[in-house]
């Protein structure tokens, strides 16, 4: 049986092509999965994309309060001060920053809570879902139309 890989040798492994497959009797046969797993697609930049994206995520800077929203927004605490004292909750309408967990900036966002509880010393706003708000990132405060 002649056979020819080459055109340039015609014959160049017509030597060995009968010969039977070597099998090691040091080292196991790999199984086929193995075998197939070394010609699987290769993801060397594994987690670049979701880099990419990360990057790509815009954010939002924090503005400070000048003078005159931080006296707006004391008396707006007031209002609920003196709600909490006539009924145990107080729902309202607040805007407020939430800084981002992966990078500068963050998000304001707008939420209806029921406020059970301001807290003066730790600067704080605690509401009957649990959920705890830092008067420092609060915004603004709307009251529902009643």
């Amino acid at each position: 049986m002649i056979r020819s890989t080459s055109l340039d040798h015609p014959h160049k492994y017509d030597d060995i092509i009968d010969l039977p497959h070597h099998v090691s009797a040091k080292h196991p046969q790999m199984s086929l999965l193995n075998r197939a797993a070394q010609f699987s697609p290769f993801a060397a930049l594994t987690g670049h994309a979701a880099a990419i994206r990360e990057t790509a995520r815009q954010t939002e800077a924090f503005m400070e309060l000048n003078e005159d929203q931080k006296e707006q927004l004391n008396e707006q605490l007031l209002q609920i001060k003196e709600m909490l004292s006539q009924k145990p909750e107080a729902s309202v309408e607040i805007t407020c920053f939430q800084p981002d967990q992966k990078k500068n900036g963050g998000a304001y966002v707008t939420m209806q809570k029921k406020v059970k509880k301001i807290d003066e010393f730790q600067r704080q706003l605690l509401f009957s879902d649990g959920s705890v708000l830092s008067m420092e990132y609060l915004f603004s405060v709307e009251f529902p139309s009643l």
